[in-house]
């Protein structure tokens, strides 16, 4: 489970309320003790429309959070940046992982993560986050998303990324319409021959505006529903707003599995 933490004033569905340092802190405490075994660190919204930030700013915003949760708690820290100059210092400061919306695109971004040693996160999108959801287009959406990810994971073992460090996103909600979505989230198996982790992010997202008409407060059912779905897929990290909710979903599904398991393992004693 990968709780997210936006340190931003902006972001789509929590802007503001973890800026101040304090705030971040505790949110993270709450939900690693919900069970989030990382907390992504966002210093940018990618929301659609969201102003730049700069990178001593990003900085400013990230730096100090990671610092503290890398002494405090038990958790893996992530971070969530397309900027190589964060990628490093984010490192530094004790970031085990790089989450990148771009899959490391940016110049000499390949290179600090190979450097820094950390695991790295390849998401994709189609345009940038200012305008990808103003005409995004796919002849086989699931069949593009698939090559890319698979070109963007070969550039980073040839930068010397170790295989067991990359893990794949598809990157729903990126540059993607409605039916985008649902046509992956209905065709996670479609990845599953890379035989990389695939993380998913689908928390509070538009889509499930659009299909239940609920405003970001009122998604945590669609969200959880397509937590369970990405689950039973083979998805093997969730990145979620709702830590504790996500994970009592995730309990339900993974018991009727296990009891469904045991059922067809257990011997017929009725017959012979």
């Amino acid at each position: 489970m990968m709780g997210i933490l936006n340190v931003t004033p902006d972001s789509f569905s929590d802007g503001g309320l973890h800026a101040t340092r304090e705030r971040a802190l505790a949110r993270a405490r709450q939900m690693v003790g919900e069970g989030a075994a990382i907390i992504d660190i966002g210093g940018e919204s990618t929301r659609p429309g969201a102003a730049p930030v700069g990178e001593a700013e990003e900085l400013d915003r990230v730096v100090p959070v990671i610092e503290q949760l890398s002494r405090e708690l038990d958790v893996v820290v992530s971070i969530d940046t397309a900027k190589p100059g964060v990628m490093r210092e984010a490192c530094r400061a004790g970031a085990e992982i790089i989450n990148d919306i771009n899959a490391l695109r940016a110049e000499s971004a390949v290179e600090v993560a190979a450097a820094a040693g950390a695991a790295v996160c390849l998401m994709h999108m189609q345009g940038e986050p200012r305008t990808m959801q103003q005409d995004p287009r796919y002849g086989d959406v699931v069949a593009e998303v698939r090559q890319f990810l698979q070109e963007r994971m070969q550039a980073c073992l040839a930068a010397g990324i170790a295989r067991d460090a990359i893990s794949l996103d598809p990157g729903f909600g990126f540059g993607k319409r409605l039916e985008h979505n649902l046509s992956l989230l209905g065709r996670l198996d479609a990845f599953a021959d890379l035989e990389r982790p695939l993380l998913v992010g689908l928390s509070r997202k538009s889509m499930f505006g659009q299909l239940l008409g609920q405003p970001v407060e009122g998604r945590l059912a669609g969200s959880l529903a397509a937590a369970v779905l990405a689950a039973w897929q083979g998805a093997h990290i969730l990145r979620v707003h709702d830590v504790g909710p996500t994970v009592e979903a995730l309990k339900v599904a993974q018991s009727v599995r296990q009891a469904g398991n045991n059922s067809r393992n257990t011997p017929d004693r009725t017959s012979g």
